[in-house]
């Protein structure tokens, strides 16, 4: 172990494998360690006999639920947008090759008390319950703008310059109401708060045609996939990927110290003894607690069913947002819904989370409004973890920490904080310029 490398990557975290995947790639020489020994930090993927120990103590789940190793419960679990830059980035790496994807099959929003599918398109617009029927033609000659919108085409932009228009003021220009623009700013374009209406519109723009590109990817009822067996082969697929470019994983070590130079930078980690040098420390929060601060808590709900979400056209995967303003809160709420058609759970079970920043202590309290709309559940299990982001200048430490993981069940965000930790670390930006039929292994 006593060598020098480029990196030393710290904890086996979804974000710190995609980067330690992206600079293996890059041709650096990188040593990735866990103090666990299972990969996937805060990030794991659990079977049931780990879910019961974690949750409950013991591990004696219930016979009735079927075999343990059927359950691959994941921990963070989050969706992936088909054409989406996470997708992309997996496709860059080549990561791609030890993965199989399976499309999601729906997208729902909670609007008036009801659950309703997220239109994705002018023509779904027309059709959708959500509005009444002057709305929908407001909504149709909006979506309509939205899918010709070309940002290096004037012509497509009506006169307007998103770049200063705020999304606001675009939306009124269309007349749109409060109901329309929350299904669209929180379902379409996966903002997480309403501040983005006072922001510049494009951004806006972006991510709603993100998604509709997303749902005519693999013509399902949503824009997002998932890997067959969840998140928790993403990790290992790129231990792989990094050890094919000369990368050492160690998992099982523990403390894992960082060791710094007279001037205050990253010089090296101990473990057990032995010192390994480097020049850049890549790390999640919790292996330099003394550079990080608490910046909120998720609270979170996980259920084992045995069947779909209702309302949701039987779904065997399912992403459903009720936005901050249908609930009363500062944030959205977040349903997600896995099965054993990505081979999550045994035949006839259902996995389904419901996650939310915490705005009180009382989960139960705080989440009843996702859950009510699950139906009569096997077992539930409740949860509340901090969030942290970093504090320390990168320049003068050589130290890079994520953020800890939202509580959104999509990976837009996880995704962008990988893309700016990876430019800090290297000066560059990955080149997302990919071929995506790369990742259509999910159409099967």
């Amino acid at each position: 172990m006593d060598e020098e490398y480029d990196v030393i990557v710290l904890g086996t975290g979804l974000k710190e494998c995609i980067l330690s995947g992206l600079l293996s790639v890059d041709g650096l020489k990188v040593l990735h360690m866990d103090r666990n020994d299972y990969y996937g930090g805060e990030s794991t993927s659990l079977n049931l006999i780990q879910l019961w120990k974690k949750f409950k103590g013991n591990d004696k789940p219930p016979a009735h639920l079927g075999s343990s190793r059927d359950y691959n419960v994941d921990m963070i679990p989050k969706f992936m947008m088909a054409n989406g830059t996470l997708v992309r980035v997996l496709i860059h790496t080549d990561v791609t090759k030890y993965l199989y994807f399976k499309a999601v099959d729906g997208s729902f929003v909670f609007s008036k008390g009801k659950v309703h599918k997220v239109p994705a398109t002018d023509m779904e617009a027309l059709k959708s319950p959500l509005m009444g029927l002057f709305e929908k033609r407001r909504a149709r000659k909006f979506f309509i703008y939205v899918q010709d919108y070309e940002e290096t085409n004037p012509s497509t932009h009506d006169g307007m310059d998103l770049t200063r228009v705020t999304t606001k003021q675009l939306i009124a220009k269309y007349g749109l109401d409060d109901n329309t623009t929350d299904f669209i700013g929180h379902a379409v374009a996966l903002h997480r708060d309403d501040r983005y209406l006072n922001e510049p519109a494009l951004d806006t723009v972006k991510r709603m045609k993100l998604y509709s590109e997303s749902v005519f990817r693999f013509q399902g009822g949503s824009p997002y996939i998932y890997p067959l067996y969840g998140l928790g082969e993403l990790p290992q697929a790129f231990a792989r990927l990094s050890a094919v470019y000369g990368g050492t994983y160690m998992l099982n070590k523990p403390e894992c110290k960082v060791e710094f130079d007279e001037s205050g930078q990253a010089c090296g980690v101990t473990s057990e003894g032995e010192t390994a040098r480097c020049k850049k420390v890549v790390c999640d929060p919790s292996y330099l607690p003394n550079k990080v601060r608490k910046v909120g808590r998720v609270a979170r709900a996980i259920c084992i069913m045995s069947h779909p979400i209702p309302n949701t056209n039987e779904s065997h995967s399912v992403q459903v947002i009720l936005p901050q303003k249908q609930l009363g809160r500062k944030s959205d709420m977040y349903l997600f819904c896995c099965s054993y058609s990505h081979n999550v759970a045994p035949k006839g079970k259902f996995i389904a989370f419901v996650s939310t920043e915490a705005e009180t202590d009382q989960p139960e309290i705080e989440l009843k409004a996702g859950i009510d709309l699950l139906g009569p559940v096997d077992e539930i299990f409740y949860d509340v973890y901090d969030r942290y982001e970093p504090v320390n200048e990168p320049s003068l430490d050589s130290c890079f920490i994520s953020m800890s993981y939202d509580a959104t069940t999509h990976f837009e965000s996880t995704v962008t904080d990988v893309l700016n930790m990876y430019t800090m670390i290297t000066g560059k930006v990955v080149d997302l310029s990919v071929d995506l039929s790369a990742a259509s292994a999910a159409e099967e």
